[in-house]
Order: structure tokens, then sequence, then C-alpha cells
């Protein structure tokens, strides 16, 4: 099951680019998360309100569920994104599951979409652009189909695949996509690489920006004792 943004106006192509003026402009560093991710992918779940909980898991999740959740991933096979704040908080996760069918034994040919998105960061398009790397990233592992499951009231989600032309069917409560993705090519293998380059150097950037500014926080503290210090011993 699965959620995202509210309020996404950001149209999907799966196959079209953007101009290089508007992708720069647009650009969100998505970063490839790995098992040592695993507390700050529980504490971005676990921040969801129950309603957020419902739309990403099909249920009403409990805190020791998703624990759970998180604790089976399998990071080998799975990918998983995020998008960071600047105090290096997981806003946006996405899980792409991969399934390999019977027939293509040695690649995956099958794989699913999940994303959740805090609430105080929706409205951003978090969502959409966590759609399209999922995209990429299923394209380039030789994936022929992505598929997502989702409550029918989630129209966000719905909304998502359906503009990135995926084939949509409803059963009841549930709604299922399935996107047909195109083979990779070198410039997608390319894209990849240097959206994850990019990606990676934003976070390296955000990480030596809060060791800075604890840095000089603590200088500051240093400094307010000693002038306290001085000032008690001549009074």
């Amino acid at each position: 099951m699965h959620s995202l943004d509210d309020d996404i106006q950001v149209p999907i192509s799966s196959v079209g680019s953007p101009s290089p003026r508007d992708a720069v402009a647009s650009w969100v560093p998505i970063r490839s998360l790995t098992r040592r991710h695993g507390q700050p992918i529980t504490a971005h779940l676990l921040a969801l309100p129950p309603q957020d909980r419902y739309l990403r898991f099909g249920y009403a999740a409990s805190d020791q569920q998703i624990a759970h959740y998180v604790l089976g991933i399998d990071f080998e096979h799975d990918e998983l994104f995020g998008i960071f704040n600047r105090r290096l908080e997981l806003i946006a996760v996405a899980h792409l599951a991969y399934e390999a069918a019977p027939q293509f034994a040695t690649r995956p040919a099958l794989a699913e979409f999940g994303v959740s998105v805090l609430p105080h960061a929706r409205g951003r398009g978090y969502g959409a652009r966590l759609f399209e790397h999922a995209v990429i990233h299923a394209r380039n592992r030789g994936t022929e189909q992505l598929y997502i499951q989702a409550l029918s009231e989630n129209t966000a989600m719905l909304s998502i695949a359906r503009k990135a032309g995926a084939t949509l069917e409803r059963d009841g409560t549930e709604s299922k996509a399935w996107l047909r993705l195109p083979a990779d090519t070198v410039a997608s293998q390319l894209g990849q690489m240097m959206e994850t380059q990019a990606a990676e150097v934003n976070y390296q950037y955000k990480r030596h920006a809060i060791k800075l500014e604890q840095l000089i926080e603590a200088v500051g503290q240093v400094r307010e004792k000693i002038a306290k210090t001085a000032h008690s011993a001549f009074k």
C-alpha cells in the first residue's frame, strides 16, 4: 500500500525528460538508503499520522508493526530511496521491491513501488520525484513492469500512476496499477549515475554544515562559560 503527497502538481513521464534549465531548477536530491539507515527509516514511518500509515500499509500499522516491517526489508535485493532535509531527517521514503519471475530468474522482471511523505513536506512534489527516480532505477535493472497496489481512496497515488501511463484495475476498496517500462539506455544509466553522485555530494554538504553549526554552538557555549567565570572572579 502506498501514500503520496496530497497536492502533487508535477506531471509524470516515465520516458520523457525535462529541459536542462527546468531539470536544474526542480532538482531534488534523492539518496539511496542502505541497512545502516534502518533507524532513520523507522523514525520517518513512526512520524506518519494514523491516516497516512493506513494509506501506506493498507492497515492502521502500529509502532511495533512498523519496526517489524523495517527489520524485514531485504536491502540486498530491494532498493530504498530517501529525501533528507537540511537536518538530515528523512522527510520522504520510497521502497522499490523487486520480484524475479520464474522465466527471468537471473534478473528482476517486476518491481512494486511504495512511498510515504511526512505531512509538513507535502505539496512539493516529492512523491512524484521519488516515483520518477524509482522508474529509472527499475529500468536500469532490466525490470519490465512497475506494480503499484493502493487503496482506492488514495487518489493521489493513483493519479500519479495514471499520468505515467499505467493501466489501473479497481477491485473494491483496493486498486492496482501496472506500468510497462521501456528498456534501459546509455542515457538512463548515465542519468542514474550522475543523480547518485549529485545526491551524495548534497548529503555530505548537509552533514558538514551540521557539524559546523555544532562546532560554532560549542565554541559559543565555552566562551559564555569563560565570560561567566571571569565575571564571577572579579566580583
